[in-house]
């Protein structure tokens, strides 16, 4: 598959060049025998691992396989317990991050590390290593627009970085490091919080900087875009590398199996390519009719939202993050106020009741950040597994939890949800963020709720666990529940959902049976341009 590359000079003809195998290139990074340990866990277990320049590396595996730990020894995070690291063939030792960008090496994390009032000239300059630069945002400035248009990264030096689509400011991610003489360049989960349109633009940047000698090792569970974007693949597993592959050689559903051991089903399938069980589909579920709600912030998250979910469908909210998703769960849940309108749950006012209340009318709820909202990080599992129902019999008897009821109910939890731990006395923090998931999943749905809200349910976990979340919340459909599922994964919402309807600065922008959905046109509507217009844009 051809990738057009970018040019250093923006008026040149594009250059067009496929992913080369890299024994054509000279090599950057060598990682060899590194291992890592944490306690009595085993992290990293005698890595041997390379990048060359010129090429991108792709790194996949399992949630706890150990791609961040290898990767933050890259960069300066951790020391490695063994084994040496080697730039361009020279042993280096790392004792920080300023170590490792001092080697030329940066790293670009998922969640971004910018100073939202300040300039994107100002953000830089925060991360200077020169001496003597007392604030000379002008010169920063005039440097980030000659580096912005050598690697096709357009972002204005002057702009702030909260005026900046999520897509821009992830380019100041990346041209912050690029400014700072980062010539080998890590990408963690890159594409989890951009449209499809600003993904497709990332990944040819990425080839592009390829092309002009750079080595990027580019780290994702999007199997798709790995196979789009990379040179060489590697797979960890359990802390070792199996398998160093290339796109041409391999599928989406050989990695898949490489990565956990086992074949996977093939989970992104369309709701209309899958057989279904018949419900019977009743009045709706849930009705949200003129729905106003304010943010963190105090001002306007959702405007005048107007929704409808059936008993038996999946309703999918698509969106970037950051334009209401998180307040529209919320307020459907009671964990926010209403400001304006009606929340309807199985033809009941539901609107500004206690979040309690609306957990008894039969409401699960899979929030947003598993640990901020959903679990509780230095508690055991039994503990956590019964956060839902603890005051509800049979687990109690009166004031009094009941020690046989609980722990069995919870091993039928972790056993029902393959939840993998030692038992049910085990922090819940040492968990992987995919047991961690799959356990908040179980406890949520172990009541056959009549109504499901599910934000980001698959977000940071491996395709094993995804493809068990997915199976639960297909079960779920086909028992009769409604789900309200908000997530950023295209191919999730692709995968479950009957309707998709796109939100974007607290509006719906329309809603699309997905059946008949187009990505480009999602992609457009998710960018701030409404069903009709982009229907247009497309058939221009």
């Amino acid at each position: 598959m051809s990738q057009h590359l970018i040019t250093s000079s923006p008026s040149s003809s594009p250059i067009t060049s496929s992913p080369q195998h890299p024994s054509t290139h000279r090599p950057a990074i060598a990682m060899r025998d590194i291992s890592k340990r944490f306690g009595t866990v085993i992290a990293n277990d005698r890595i041997t691992f390379d990048a060359s320049w010129g090429e991108v590396h792709a790194l996949v595996g399992e949630n706890g396989a150990g791609k961040s730990t290898l990767m933050s020894i890259l960069a300066g995070l951790y020391r490695p317990d063994s084994g040496a690291v080697e730039i361009d063939g020279q042993p280096v030792h790392f004792r920080s991050p300023r170590d490792a960008i001092g080697h030329g090496i940066g790293m670009v994390y998922q969640h971004f590390m910018l100073v939202e009032p300040f300039s994107v000239a100002e953000n830089v300059v925060l991360g200077e290593r020169r001496s003597g630069v007392n604030l000379e945002t002008a010169r920063v400035a005039r440097e980030l627009t000659a580096l912005s248009e050598k690697y096709a990264l357009g972002v204005d030096p002057q702009a702030k970085i909260w005026q900046l689509s999520v897509g821009e400011q992830q380019r100041v991610e990346i041209l912050r490091l690029l400014y700072l003489g980062a010539r080998i360049l890590v990408f963690d989960e890159p594409t989890a919080v951009l449209t499809p349109q600003e993904t497709h633009g990332l990944l040819r940047n990425l080839r592009g900087m390829a092309g002009q000698g750079f080595s990027v090792v580019f780290i994702s569970h999007k199997l798709d875009e790995v196979q789009e974007v990379a040179d060489r693949i590697s797979v960890l597993r359990r802390g070792q590398i199996v398998a160093t592959t290339t796109p041409a050689a391999t599928d989406r559903r050989t990695l898949a199996r490489m990565m956990v051991g086992r074949e996977l089903a093939d989970f992104v399938a369309r709701p209309a390519d899958e057989p279904r069980a018949e419900v019977d589909r009743g009045g709706a579920m849930l009705e949200l009719r003129g729905l106003s709600a304010l943010g963190e912030k105090g001002l306007p998250a959702l405007r005048e939202i107007d929704l409808e979910i059936r008993s038996g469908e999946t309703l999918g909210i698509a969106g970037v993050a950051g334009n209401g998703q998180r307040e529209l769960a919320e307020t459907v849940t009671g964990l926010r106020p209403v400001t304006a309108g009606t929340v309807r749950i199985d033809g009941k006012a539901m609107t500004n009741r206690p979040a309690a209340e609306i957990t008894r009318a039969g409401v699960a709820h899979i929030p947003e950040d598993r640990l901020a909202t959903g679990l509780i990080g230095g508690m055991d599992l039994s503990a956590n597994a019964i956060l839902r129902d603890y005051g509800q019999p049979p687990l109690c008897h009166g004031p009094f939890l009941l020690t046989r009821a609980v722990s069995a109910f919870t091993d039928r939890l972790l056993t029902a949800n393959d939840v993998k731990a030692p038992g049910r006395w085990t922090k819940l923090r040492t968990l992987s963020g995919g047991n961690q998931q799959k356990l908040l999943l179980g406890r949520e749905l172990a009541g056959e709720p009549r109504l499901i809200v599910a934000v980001h349910p698959t977000r940071g976990v491996d395709v094993g666990a995804t493809e068990a979340i997915h199976d639960a919340l297909r079960a779920q459909r086909a028992r009769g529940a409604a789900t309200l599922l908000i997530s950023e994964d295209l191919d999730e919402l692709l995968a479950l959902a009957d309707r998709i309807a796109v939100l974007f600065a607290g509006r719906i922008m329309g809603t699309i049976p997905t059946a008949s959905a187009d990505r480009e046109q999602i992609g457009l509507m998710m960018a701030g341009i409404e069903s009709r217009e982009a229907e247009v844009v497309m058939d221009v």
